[in-house]
């Protein structure tokens, strides 16, 4: 690590920066040995040329940070964006290139990880934020604010291996947040613990910020990415795909997952039909997003009109059909962002032997940006007649995006003193 003797605004630059892994421990550790050997010696390790059965974990990473700023790390899983941290960090070198870093790092990387479990909780404090740079004097005036943040007084006197692993956590959190650093490398760890205590570090990340520490930030979800980031950085493989504006960031990344699975990812499914032999009575043939025009949406786009079209072919009448649809969020949590079922809107749909088409008008298409799941079922009462269960399709910025979980519809307007209304601007 390099410590930078100007510019106190700029926090942390990482320039060309790469790392090499081999996949074989035997080979590992002799690589190990003869690298030790080589810097005693004074020689060239010859840091950028792979040796039998290594590869690269990074290759030519670079890009700087400052003061208050929040950078965002997005990638797959093996991206190298863990081991990009830990080279920030100080645990492990880079074989080429150079991180430079200035002021005080607090590594929030795999929280509690190194708590000694034979020693008390309060031990274990004093321990670990001597560590992170506090004096004793500093630590003292910071315990029992740690304490309660970790909300562990019952148990301070214990030892860390009768802890929970969310207590352990927590207090870990809590010790590196309170030694009040300048710059916070987070990777994933914002999930630990219950509700109120993730309400807690938010809060307390955002005092950080406004106080001037930086962050890196390490998470699967982007939404928690676009809420805290300005920029961010997507790895691939080890490389630098693209960085900057970290919607624009989070796009890319969510566009070349789409393009990596099935032709699902044009927008259109097409499903073999059944014989009538093996047909409970309706069957769905196809599932593609149209606009007003009848003409397919590839990748519907947020804030504008879009119809989901089900066709569907059917063997006998049906006078009260409901379809049902339930989208995820698949570059998330997997979690579920939206639930419709036409029986719920008071819509019950007449079905007539042969192909029919059920259409589903979203107005404004509220969902941002994104990569989807829909799972699609028809029914009728508790009988099913048919369900499909994954229809992947992407939605694209349109004119007007946002860092929301969804889009908004909304007019605006002023009341001026006489209860007149001005009605300023209208979005849809």
């Amino acid at each position: 690590m390099i410590n930078y003797p100007n510019d106190s605004e700029l926090l942390i630059s990482v320039d060309k920066v790469s790392k090499k892994f081999c996949r074989n421990l035997k080979r590992s550790l002799l690589y190990g040995i003869q690298d030790i050997c080589t810097e005693l010696t004074g020689g060239n390790r010859h840091g950028d040329i792979l040796r039998p059965q290594e590869f690269w974990a990074l290759k030519d990473v670079s890009f700087q940070l400052r003061r208050g700023e929040a950078l965002g790390l997005v990638g797959a899983n093996g991206a190298g964006k863990s081991t990009l941290l830990r080279i920030i960090s100080g645990l492990i070198n880079p074989d080429t290139g150079t991180v430079k870093v200035r002021g005080k790092l607090a590594p929030l990387i795999a929280l509690g990880a190194g708590f000694n479990p034979v020693l008390t909780g309060r031990e274990n404090i004093y321990a670990n934020m001597s560590i992170l740079g506090l004096s004793t004097p500093e630590i003292e005036k910071r315990f029992d604010a740690v304490v309660d943040f970790a909300g562990i007084a019952d148990a301070i006197d214990a030892p860390v291996q009768t802890y929970s692993s969310g207590m352990a956590a927590r207090l870990g959190f809590a010790c590196a947040v309170h030694i009040e650093p300048d710059v916070l490398l987070i990777d994933e760890v914002l999930a630990v613990g219950d509700i109120n205590f993730r309400v807690k570090c938010y809060q307390r990340l955002a005092k950080l910020r406004e106080s001037g520490t930086a962050f890196v930030l390490v998470s699967h979800n982007p939404h928690v990415v676009l809420n805290v980031c300005e920029n961010s950085v997507y790895l691939a493989k080890g490389k630098l795909i693209k960085s900057g504006e970290t919607e624009a960031v989070i796009r890319q990344y969510e566009e070349d997952v789409s393009l990596a699975g099935t032709d699902t990812a044009l927008g259109m499914m097409f499903l073999p039909e059944k014989p009538e032999s093996q047909s409970l009575g309706i069957d769905i043939v196809s599932l593609c997003f149209q606009d007003e025009h009848g003409n397919l949406l590839t990748s519907p786009l947020c804030g504008q009109l879009a119809y989901l079209s089900v066709e569907c072919k059917a063997y006998k009448q049906v006078d009260n059909a409901n379809l049902g649809v339930s989208i995820t969020a698949l570059s998330g949590q997997n979690e579920r962002i939206l639930y419709i079922t036409s029986a719920s809107d008071n819509e019950p749909l007449k079905i007539l032997p042969g192909r029919v088409e059920i259409q589903m008008q979203m107005p404004y298409f509220c969902l941002l940006p994104g990569l989807y799941s829909a799972k699609i079922y028809i029914k009728e009462g508790v009988r099913s007649f048919d369900i499909v269960e994954s229809f992947r399709f992407m939605v694209k910025a349109g004119k007007i995006t946002s860092r929301s979980l969804f889009y908004q519809p909304r007019q605006w307007q002023v009341i001026n003193h006489n209860n007149s209304k001005f009605k300023i601007q209208t979005l849809y």
